[in-house]
């Protein structure tokens, strides 16, 4: 042993000081003492809501939901799209939008599967509310509200049925095969001749109700109540995802997404899991979809093209893919930019595609990042027993470490 260089720490000893430093300096798990700690302010603003008691989280959640409700009506001017669109029925879009992007999320941010023709199923969903409403169509006719769970349920029927002889492909090769789907159902709208093409359908139905003026209460230019409608499906379908995120489901879509090998080889069924993902986000789509074609009241071949669904897509990666809040998020700013700034809203796939590669460099997880606390959870507790063992004081496991 060299007398200049002293004694060599133990491998142990080393990792254990490691941890106690970021400790010390407050660097997450995983992270160098030395990197610069970025997302710093995030990072204190998320550990500080984990810490909150559960009633004082729901006591927050419950004045955003207030607010969201109230927003067509606040009308704020600093955020306010009019005089160019109006306010209400941009709300309306962006809650639809926020509503595909959860759906999508639980493919791409849970399963890890890349969707590209993911409007495929919107445009089922949208097709069906139509076909069953509209007067134009020589199918049954239903009320409205019912379309939705029939979309719903049809819409989950095409993801299984295109999930199942694809779902065996990975990475590209899914992508290209989903794209095609995608246009695949444009292109059997246009030449089908019960589904009218270009032509479309009009006078597509939408849920009773007249005012006081005799005009209805869900009518096409009246987007508040519209908004409303979609606000109170979208809290929804989050309390359901929420709850499927934490279950037996989820935690095997999340070891699917992280290693497909290293989760079959663990006993997890993946093709049963990716299959379900698929259909799952289907449903979404399709109940989405569907909301979009009553509140439009025309819908035809031109609505659903690959360029949409490139969109969702980017929804789910500048919010942060695997994470509902950050979804939400981003298909809001995806559909509120262009209606807010409509002098530029025709460049809005540059302006997207810019502000993803800004987001790639120095946001790569997206704004809003999905947090994989199971890991961590899992470190501490065999550094916890491990400490129990020999008798020490328990230290945060250091990644990797754990696995020795």
């Amino acid at each position: 042993m060299s007398m200049v260089d002293g004694p060599t720490p133990l491998p142990e000893a080393a990792a254990r000081q490691a941890a106690e430093n970021r400790e010390a300096v407050g660097t997450p798990p995983g992270a160098s003492a030395d990197a610069p700690r970025k997302g710093k302010l995030f990072h204190a603003w998320s550990e500080r809501w984990q810490a909150m008691p559960r009633q004082k989280q729901w006591l927050f959640l419950v004045v955003i939901v207030v607010l969201a409700y109230l927003l067509p009506v606040i009308n704020p001017p600093f955020i306010s799209t009019e005089p160019g669109n109006d306010f209400p029925l941009a709300c309306q879009l962006m809650a639809i939008y926020a509503l595909v992007a959860v759906g999508l999320n639980i493919v791409i941010g849970y399963a890890g599967l890349l969707d590209l023709g993911y409007i495929a199923f919107f445009a089922v969903g949208s097709y069906t509310a139509a076909m069953l409403t509209s007067p134009d169509s020589t199918f049954i006719k239903i009320p409205y509200l019912w379309t939705i769970p029939v979309a719903m349920a049809v819409t989950m029927f095409v993801g299984v049925l295109l999930g199942l002889p694809t779902l065996r492909l990975r990475g590209d090769y899914l992508a290209i095969v989903t794209l095609g789907f995608g246009e695949i159902v444009r292109i059997l709208a246009t030449i089908i001749p019960a589904m009218k093409g270009q032509v479309g359908f009009q006078n597509v139905g939408h849920p009773p109700g007249v005012g006081a003026d005799g005009i209805p209460t869900f009518a096409n230019s009246n987007g508040t109540p519209w908004y409303w409608l979609t606000l109170s499906i979208l809290l929804v379908v989050l309390f359901l995802v929420g709850n499927l995120e934490r279950s037996r489901v989820g935690r095997s879509w999340i070891a699917i997404r992280e290693d497909e090998d290293a989760a079959e080889t663990m006993g997890v069924p993946t093709f049963k899991y990716k299959v379900w993902a698929f259909a799952l986000g289907a449903c979404i789509g399709g109940l989405a979809g569907s909301l979009m074609g009553g509140q439009v009241g025309f819908v035809n071949n031109q609505k659903f093209d690959v360029v949409t669904s490139i969109l969702f897509v980017a929804a789910v990666v500048l919010g942060g893919s695997g994470n509902k809040v950050g979804a939400i998020l981003g298909g809001a700013l995806v559909a509120y930019i262009p209606l807010r700034f409509t002098a530029i809203a025709e460049y809005k796939f540059l302006i997207f595609g810019l502000a993803l590669c800004v987001i790639m460099i120095y946001r790569s997880q997206g704004l809003v990042p999905a947090r994989q606390r199971l890991l961590a959870y899992g470190g501490h507790a065999y550094a916890a027993v491990r400490a129990r063992v020999s008798g020490r004081k328990p230290v945060p496991a250091v990644d990797g470490e754990a696995a020795k």
